[in-house]
């Protein structure tokens, strides 16, 4: 049985990995300040004899000591999150990712803890050598774009716990995600597929941004948390970085089209301007694709969920909440 401790643990993907872990077998405690996670994430887990949680800032290092002093292993992914507050609120972008992180690893070190740090494919950027493999260099636009303000601060925290282990030998392991769904994820942070299955529901038109010729790929929550899961426990993966993502790409106006054929919704598609969508000057990536051979060599996972079947689990949870 493992203690795991989870920051941000009331958010999308760290409820899906509470859940994980406690069918498991391990204990879990999960620490989040609810600014983008939400209690009702976690509330069914209430009472169960293995789960605890403290509805606080990982930044308060009173009660994170304590909580780090009593766990086994760290699961970080307490960070900002979503393109439109990334592009809104760039000082919480920064502060809370660089500063949570460093945080989380000074208490670690006080106590010897593994640490599985969250990142993003965000940090390849602009990057055109596809598909994105962990060695790759990376080409972030200027600083005078908030835009790549989240791709900078996430790159410093892999750097931030690289650093920590390779001067003081603390277990510590950041993975990339790409572009996870699944239930319980919100549209209001950008999300894009919450949002246009929420739009199909309502029979409101779904708003692509750009020409819609952009792709991305998109990874069922429940095969992440079996991927982070998975390297917390092999020993070969501490020190190294990897990908989390599946590998088969769509264009978000394909995206929105599956989602209106497996909603049935009589919804049109409206191509919005990104400089109407964000701010001047926006910049996005044409393409994100993981090469995920290095994860798959290491603990031999590989993603199994289909886009459709995540598409028909998100319109049955929306629909069921009505988001």
């Amino acid at each position: 049985m493992t203690r795991a401790l989870i920051t941000g643990g009331a958010g999308f993907i760290g409820s899906h990995l509470a859940e994980h872990l406690l069918s498991l077998g391990d204990d879990v405690t999960i620490i989040d300040n609810l600014s983008t996670g939400r209690f009702e994430n976690i509330a069914h887990l209430e009472g169960h004899p293995r789960f605890r949680y403290a509805i606080e800032d990982i930044r308060n290092l009173t009660v994170l000591d304590r909580l780090v002093s009593e766990c086994d292993v760290i699961f970080h992914l307490a960070a900002a999150v979503g393109v439109f507050s990334i592009v809104s609120h760039p000082i919480d972008t920064i502060e809370v990712n660089v500063d949570g992180t460093q945080i989380v690893l000074r208490t670690a070190r006080r106590y010897r803890r593994k640490v599985l740090i969250a990142s993003t494919s965000e940090v390849y950027g602009k990057g055109v050598k596809v598909p994105f493999s962990e060695d790759d260099d990376r080409l972030l636009g200027p600083t005078t774009k908030s835009r790549w303000s989240y791709a900078a601060s996430k790159a410093l925290d892999e750097f931030l716990g690289l650093a920590y282990y390779q001067e003081i030998g603390l277990p510590v392991i950041p993975f990339r995600l790409f572009n996870t769904v699944g239930p319980r994820q919100m549209g209001h942070y950008g999300m894009v597929l919450p949002r246009f299955v929420g739009w199909a529901l309502r029979n409101e038109p779904l708003q692509v941004f750009g020409d819609g010729q952009q792709t991305r790929c998109f990874c069922n929550v429940k095969d992440v948390v079996d991927a982070i899961h998975r390297l917390s426990q092999c020993p070969e993966a501490v020190g190294e970085v990897f990908n989390i993502g599946n590998n088969e790409e769509i264009t978000i106006l394909d995206l929105a089209r599956r989602v209106i054929a497996r909603t049935g919704s009589s919804s049109e598609i409206q191509l919005v301007p990104y400089e109407q969508a964000y701010k001047p000057g926006f910049e996005d990536m044409r393409r994100r694709v993981p090469d995920i051979r290095k994860i798959k060599r290491y603990v031999g996972w590989e993603p199994t969920t289909d886009l459709d079947q995540t598409i028909d689990q998100i319109v049955d949870y929306m629909r069921d909440h009505q988001e």
